[in-house]
Order: structure tokens, then sequence, then C-alpha cells
């Protein structure tokens, strides 16, 4: 069974994009690799620029010098509905935090730190937060 969440940025101009993630949206899982991985603002927008995903991992972009797909993934990058499985490029914007359609879990990069939503309330994300589940 799919645990889904959301992931999000906020750009300077409080505008927010968001794109929909499949699979294992637990801290334990994509709270952790959003913390270890994607902990610029560079980092985040190549992440976002995909589009809805299927599974997140530690890399957004496949090594070119070896076969990746949506069913045949590279074992360490992101699963992409757009680019590996030829769907439509889905992103969505918002101008609040409170309007992003919730999932199981949400999490939006802000000012440099991850907040996770599960629930009503944005919190910040934390190591410890991810060692649970």
């Amino acid at each position: 069974m799919a645990t889904r969440s959301t992931i999000s940025v906020q750009d300077n101009d409080g505008k927010i994009k968001t794109i929909y993630c499949h699979w294992d949206g637990y801290p334990s899982n994509n709270g952790r690799l959003l913390l270890e991985n994607y902990d610029s603002i560079d980092k985040v927008n190549d992440l976002i620029s995909l589009g809805d995903i299927s599974s997140l991992r530690e890399k957004p972009f496949p090594n070119p010098t070896k076969p990746h797909s949506f069913d045949i993934p590279q074992a360490d990058v992101v699963i992409a509905y757009h680019r590996d499985r030829n769907e439509e490029l889905c992103i969505d914007e918002y101008s609040t935090k409170e309007e992003i359609r919730g999932e199981e879990y949400d999490y939006i990069f802000i000012g440099e730190k991850w907040y996770v939503r599960e629930g009503k309330e944005f919190n910040l994300l934390t190591k410890e937060m991810c060692e649970f589940e």
C-alpha cells in the first residue's frame, strides 16, 4: 500500500510549487531522503522540475551512460512520471502552504529548511522525526 506525500518549495516571492509522490512518504523514508539529499534550493528545484513522481530517491537525475526507465530505474534515482513514463508534466502551484492538497504527509522547503505536515500543522522536519516509523 502506498504512503502518499507531496513535496513543495516556496520561492522568495512566497509562491509554492508542489509535486505528488506516490510511494514511501513517511518521514523515515521521504523525510530522511529530503533532509540528507535535497538540502539546498537548487537541489529542491531540480527535484520539483521533474513533476509528479512515483518514488523519491537520492538523486533526481540518472547517470546518462546507464539505462533508466520507469520499469527499470537506476537504484538511486527518482522515478518520475513525466520523464520516465512519458506522462504529462504536473507541477501544482499555490499561494499559501495551507492550500497544498493534503496527502498523508506534506513536505515543504522554506528558507533552507524542510517542514512536514501530518494532519493540520506544518512542523520543522528533524532527523529525530525520521528515525521513527
